[in-house]
């Protein structure tokens, strides 16, 4: 059995080639990370190789448009299983879902990439988010069931309350902050001010950030590309790992791996990286 925590990192990488010339490698190099999901590849699965090395066993589903989203799950060693399937026949979630069951030890863990639409208000583009978002309420009660020691990690595209956005009153309008996608991981976590928020309530999943992190601004994962964003911390939380309550009591350390300067960001979001001790 495995002597030390299970490391868990998730990033979305903004185009995973880009952001290995801009420096993604040595992060990775000196992080000692057991799994680790990525989002927002646009690659083909035999870039992520050339990238990764032989040392890493890759799982990849691509997005159906060529260059576009993308989900991956590199580890170690090998998952059991995995599966893509997610929402209904109709709808296509491909390079958004990526589900993989991992032996650690005598313990199996679920482990999901996931990365949902940004989003548009008023557009398809909202309706396209909204129908993911209700996939993932049909999953994570079947999720949970399949395994009880299940994650789901990824940028999930929804500042969840005022914490998690620097400029939430600018942002009431703007997909990300919706009253009806915030109302969805009520549906996850609980509501604010629920005696079980983030501790039962909901569908009784954990957001790990915010039990590590408490009742503070933050802390945030993703900055615009634009202005001083950056540099003033003017961010967004939207990079989760929510954990079904039987593995959130076994997480140990959590942290978001912000880079030093704007020079030495290799994303426009910060990789999350949470240690289980299973």
């Amino acid at each position: 059995m495995p002597s030390k925590p299970l490391r868990l990192a998730s990033v979305n990488v903004n185009g995973v080639r880009a952001a290995f010339r801009n420096g993604m490698g040595a992060w990775l190099d000196g992080r000692d990370v057991d799994i680790l999901a990525l989002q927002e590849v646009r690659a083909a699965t035999e870039d992520l190789e050339n990238l990764l090395g032989p040392e890493w066993n890759i799982l990849h589903d691509p997005a159906t448009a060529k260059g576009r989203a993308g989900v991956a799950i590199a580890s170690r060693d090998k998952a059991t299983i995995h599966r893509v399937t997610f929402g209904p026949d109709e709808f296509d979630s491909a390079g958004r879902w990526l589900e993989a069951d991992f032996e650690w030890g005598e313990t199996i863990v679920t482990v999901v990439s996931a990365y949902v639409h940004s989003g548009e208000a008023d557009t398809p583009k909202q309706v396209e988010k909204y129908k993911f978002l209700d996939g993932m309420l049909e999953r994570l009660p079947k999720l949970h069931e399949h395994n009880a020691l299940a994650v789901v990690v990824g940028d999930l595209n929804v500042g969840h309350r005022t914490l998690d956005i620097r400029n939430w009153k600018g942002n009431v309008k703007r997909a990300g902050f919706l009253p009806d996608e915030r109302a969805y991981f009520d549906r996850f976590l609980g509501a604010e001010g629920d005696e079980g928020y983030n501790a039962g309530a909901g569908l009784g999943w954990v957001d790990l950030g915010r039990r590590f992190a408490g009742e503070v601004d933050g802390p945030y994962t993703w900055w615009s590309q634009r202005g001083r964003a950056f540099d003033n911390d003017t961010g967004w939380r939207i990079d989760y790992q929510l954990a079904t309550s039987e593995l959130a009591a076994k997480a140990v350390a959590y942290d978001v791996d912000r880079a030093p300067t704007h020079a030495e960001r290799w994303s426009d979001h910060a990789p999350v990286v949470v240690d289980y001790a299973l």
